[in-house]
């Protein structure tokens, strides 16, 4: 591939800089991925270095973008250890890029800490619907062929973090809305929120969102109309998404639920206690 003539600026989009920068070590050149003010607050330190494991110049100074990549047309054969702890999405830049490298790749997380682990289950489904081969020797370990990519047909489900905001619609009104597709035919992680939504108003005690991070905001407006209060857990990442949802979610529901709901709306998000 070739560099572009100018940085690339993607606004406050985390998947495709994330996605992207591992793609630029497949440019022979070098490239610039920027993001606005926001963007320049989410780590890709994580990635960057995993990067550089395999021989990569690239730098993130402040370990946020903006990032420099100096690529050299491909990734030779090495092995990655890869922090998955803030997002699966390093995790998945590097695999989707390592198949388009010149030699063998293994990925190693560190760790078994990993955000939504799930989509890695769909970045592998979709590579191999590509054409990709990756081979699994631990749960924690993937090993890349530089196969490339091939054309193909390839069926893309509704999205299911969107589809949250219907389900819980039906849950607060007692309606029915057609998707199109069953909440149980889905593979995304966060349509596991489906079997929570449908226990509504008894929403369990306590919610891990740790693998459907997605849809916490979704089941914390129906926390609010639940008959009993809901703590919600493993939600640290959801500070460094589009906004840090954990600080603006309490706030902005408490602006726009109705009175009655408001007044009683207590929204618990439980973060880890640092050392």
């Amino acid at each position: 591939m070739r560099p572009p003539t100018a940085s690339l600026f993607l606004g406050n989009a985390g998947t495709a800089i994330r996605f992207l920068t591992a793609a630029a070590a497949l440019v022979d050149g070098s490239v610039v991925i920027d993001g606005d003010a926001h963007m320049r607050k989410r780590p890709i330190g994580p990635l960057v270095t995993a990067l550089r494991s395999l021989g990569i110049d690239v730098t993130a100074e402040t370990g946020y973008p903006p990032v420099m990549i100096h690529g050299n047309g491909g990734f030779d054969t090495g092995r990655a250890l890869i922090d998955g702890g803030l997002s699966s999405q390093y995790v998945s830049a590097l695999l989707m890029a390592a198949a388009a490298g010149r030699g063998p790749v293994d990925i190693v997380l560190t760790g078994d800490k990993i955000g939504a682990r799930g989509y890695i289950d769909l970045t592998l489904a979709a590579m191999a619907g590509f054409g990709a081969r990756v081979e699994q020797p631990g749960p924690s370990i993937w090993r890349v062929t530089p196969t490339g990519y091939c054309a193909t047909d390839f069926v893309i489900e509704p999205d299911a973090s969107a589809a949250t905001y219907l389900w819980a619609a039906e849950a607060l009104t007692g309606g029915a809305i057609d998707l199109g597709v069953r909440a149980a035919d889905f593979t995304q992680p966060d349509a596991r929120a489906y079997t929570l939504i449908a226990q509504f108003p008894h929403l369990p005690a306590v919610i891990d969102g740790s693998q459907m991070q997605d849809a916490v905001p979704t089941l914390a407006v129906l926390a609010a109309f639940n008959e009993t209060p809901v703590r919600f857990t493993g939600i640290s990442n959801l500070r460094v998404k589009e906004c840090d949802r954990v600080a603006a979610s309490p706030k902005d529901y408490r602006g726009s639920l109705p009175g009655s709901a408001a007044r009683r709306a207590t929204i618990s998000l439980s973060l880890p206690t640092r050392a």
